[in-house]
């Protein structure tokens, strides 16, 4: 049974403020079953990652960069143009000395 999204997203802000970093729920979206974007800012480099949940198809969640780029306003138009496709989407952004995204599911390189 899959935790219910805003606790998930609870429990991500929170392994993330315990390591130190700073973590905020930019945008809440459907409570039980909302997807979920994760954007991290590197704040020694200034750059940014946008990470998307997925299912693989043995229907193991992981997450996926579904931008290429690594700077933040590019992510940001990213985000509009989903938000504009699933208004029950979560944002989550997370600012870490080490760009860190503090994901315990798979994350896969594309």
């Amino acid at each position: 049974m899959l935790l219910s999204t805003d606790i998930w997203v609870s429990a991500l802000i929170r392994r993330a403020e315990l390591a130190g970093a700073f973590a905020v729920v930019a945008r809440k979206g459907d409570p039980r079953a909302g997807a979920v974007l994760v954007k991290v800012l590197n704040r020694s480099d200034n750059t940014a990652r946008l990470y998307s949940e997925a299912t693989r198809l043995d229907g193991e969640r992981v997450w996926m960069q579904p931008a290429p780029s690594d700077q933040e306003p590019d992510l940001d138009r990213y985000i509009e143009r989903a938000l504009r496709i699933d208004p029950d989407l979560w944002v989550v952004e997370i600012e870490d000395k080490q760009g860190r995204h503090f994901l315990t599911e798979p994350v896969e390189r594309g």
